[in-house]
């Protein structure tokens, strides 16, 4: 069981910014679950990953994908309170669901690295 959230890289965001709207996606998404699914990933240590997407049209594109899978997901647009222009799409959480199903939605993008470990690492199942 994982989770998988998709954070845009085009925006900019600092670091704080980027952990509150990653923590409101992955809640959001965790909300949408069946309590079944929701209790196995907790008691599986609630495993996330955090990965980079490239603008809202990947976004929207993965959460199609998602959609047509059968996964919780959700969308996250900013309230414009602090850097960015109200309703600025940010996020994307996928799942949780086991971690063959999420890797059929997001196994192709980058792990998203802060700061001085920046590189691009591919996932791999």
């Amino acid at each position: 069981m994982k989770q998988a959230i998709v954070a845009r890289v085009d925006l900019g965001m600092g670091e704080g910014k980027l952990a509150a709207q990653v923590a409101h996606a992955s809640l959001s998404a965790y909300e949408d679950t069946r309590q079944s699914t929701q209790t196995e990933w907790k008691g599986s240590g609630q495993k996330k990953i955090v990965l980079k997407g490239s603008g809202e049209d990947e976004l929207f594109r993965l959460a199609d994908k998602a959609d047509r899978e059968g996964i919780p997901h959700a969308i996250i647009r900013d309230a414009g309170h602090t850097q960015l222009d109200p309703g600025i799409v940010t996020a994307l959480a996928v799942g949780p669901a086991s971690e063959s199903v999420i890797d059929r939605v997001t196994g192709d993008l980058t792990l998203y690295w802060c700061g001085r470990h920046a590189n691009s690492n591919k996932l791999s199942g």
